[in-house]
């Protein structure tokens, strides 16, 4: 228990000073470093209070990428209330449980207690938790879903505890999984191919069935709705191979695009991989049977397979989110297998000096990770509030029922009552056929833009300019640009405010002069 209270001391005295700093430079209102945490309250607040799946209380829409975290977010505004604080202060709750796992976990491999807390800050830092708990979305559920499911698995399968509690929470797991990350797929679909190499069909089966019961039966729902079997974001931003033609084109995408000439790609997986390879290596010269050579090194493989999948058909972003649970899995199999590292480093760097030096890069890359994550906290919140809050403020007090067109619609939906037109799609199924796939807006978006405002009386917008491509309306009125300084988090350093009904163009350019903005938002009225 002693190395459960230290890492939890550590880790979370860290959160809270993170927390501090924030405040600091949003005048004390505590704000996500990314806009997409308020996708997630705005769909909970509205289904919590309104009965509405949907980014506003008006309309379904698909919008959230995790049903499940969501669906939790929603239950606690409707039993409490609704506060902007909910998703920080369920991801330090489910933090405390990561770490209490992680104990149990290594404490099974390590005797001394600051070994034990060495390997769970590790993984903890590795996976860059602290940076998942500020952005207020639901990778710190999902590492800990994962984290109870490898608990459980290497206690089913490595000591023949096969008790009815690890079976029960390992399968749970499974199904959750998927409707709190999608990307989970790709962990269920491996562990269950890998479990059929080695001959057990039996779980192989179940696996299969648990992970993608719930998903189907989602997708059954969400069809019904907007015609598309997964959430609008993962049908916009995920990869899909079709049967379209264009094979090549479409291989040659997955593979060099995606893996072989994608940067975050090496950051990722490149240490972890090589580490995997060197260790089934050395058991293939060891002459083991290929059923005992799968068995020795199964997660090591289920998760090699995991990291490949994700890295063709996932997204790999600068912010470590959508790596978080495949980090944190690489570390808790690999460090029991290296745990002489942890409690002798320089005597087992003697014995194994290409394992030491993999160690030692990986070192180096994790300290990279540790100083970009700060600047992502400090200086994302800082963005987000500068521009998104700002602009849910400015709503807030002047278009709060108003029809509005944006593209980045967390805060300006959570804080507001808006009519919202999303041009990025994630809000409005009206324009998954423009976002899909990679397309570029062209002349076909702008007169669909054109007609479908018009028709539906939507008043002004609050864009960014440039993911138009050049094709923002030509009767819509540019009336300010918004600027801020020292981005890292923002799409774009600016956004552009744009009356649609030339009626209350010179109204809204009042407004924007008289709004008490924040004093680093840099506004540049166009006269």
């Amino acid at each position: 228990m002693r190395s459960l209270f230290i890492a939890l001391g550590l880790f979370l005295g860290l959160c809270f000073v993170y927390i501090t700093a924030m405040l600091s430079k949003t005048e004390c209102f505590f704000t996500y470093t990314l806009d997409d945490a308020y996708i997630h309250l705005a769909m909970a607040k509205n289904f919590a209070l309104h009965g509405i799946w949907g980014m506003t209380q008006y309309a379904f829409s698909s919008s959230s990428s995790s049903p499940i975290f969501t669906f939790l977010l929603g239950a606690i505004i409707y039993t409490f209330g609704d506060n902007e604080l909910i998703p920080l202060v369920f991801n330090i709750f489910c933090s405390v449980f990561v770490i209490y796992f992680l104990n149990k976990y290594y404490s099974q491999y390590f005797n001394k207690s600051k070994n034990i807390v060495f390997a769970v800050l590790f993984t903890l830092f590795f996976a860059v938790l602290h940076l998942q708990i500020m952005e207020g979305m639901e990778h710190v559920l999902q590492v800990l879903i994962i984290v109870i499911n490898i608990y459980c698995f290497q206690k089913l399968m490595n000591s023949g505890d096969r008790n009815l509690s690890n079976t029960f929470w390992f399968y749970f797991t499974i199904a959750l999984m998927g409707l709190i990350r999608f990307e989970s797929m790709f962990y269920f679909v491996s562990l269950a191919f890998t479990l059929m190499l080695i001959r057990n069909l039996k779980e192989a089966l179940l696996t299969l069935v648990f992970g993608f019961a719930p998903i189907l039966v989602f997708g059954y729902f969400n069809y019904q709705e907007v015609g598309y079997f997964f959430p609008n974001s993962v049908v916009v931003k995920g990869t899909q191979f079709d049967l379209t033609g264009n094979y090549f084109s479409q291989i040659k995408f997955l593979l060099f695009d995606k893996i072989f000439f994608n940067v975050t790609f090496y950051k990722v997986g490149l240490f972890p991989l090589i580490i995997t390879f060197i260790f089934i290596f050395r058991d293939y010269r060891k002459k083991l049977s290929f059923r005992d050579l799968v068995s020795n090194n199964l997660l090591l493989i289920v998760w090699t397979s995991t990291l490949i999948l994700h890295s063709l058909f996932g997204n790999f972003r600068g912010f470590f989110r959508y790596e978080a649970y495949v980090l944190t899995a690489f570390a808790m199999v690999l460090i029991p297998r290296l745990k002489g590292f942890f409690e002798s480093p320089v005597e087992a760097f003697r014995k194994d000096k290409i394992m030491g030096v993999l160690i030692f890069c990986n070192t180096l890359l994790f300290i990279y990770k540790l100083g970009f994550a700060h600047l992502m906290i400090v200086n994302g919140s800082t963005n987000m509030y500068e521009q998104q809050v700002q602009s849910a403020r400015f709503l807030k007090k002047y278009y709060n029922n108003s029809k509005v067109v944006a593209n980045d619609i967390g805060a300006v939906c959570y804080f507001t009552d808006i009519h919202l037109f999303d041009i990025a799609g994630l809000g409005s199924k009206e324009m998954i056929p423009f976002n899909e796939k990679g397309k570029s807006f062209d002349d076909k978006f702008e007169t669909f833009l054109i007609k479908y405002t018009l028709e539906n009386d939507y008043e002004l917008a609050i864009v960014y300019e440039e993911w138009f491509a050049g094709h923002v309306p030509k009767d819509w009125g540019k009336v300010a640009v918004l600027k801020i300084n020292n981005n890292t988090n923002a799409a774009i350093d600016h956004v552009t405010i744009y009356s649609i009904n030339p009626k209350i163009h010179k109204e809204l350019k009042e407004n924007v002069k008289k709004f008490n903005w924040n004093k680093n938002v840099q506004i540049h009225i166009i006269d």
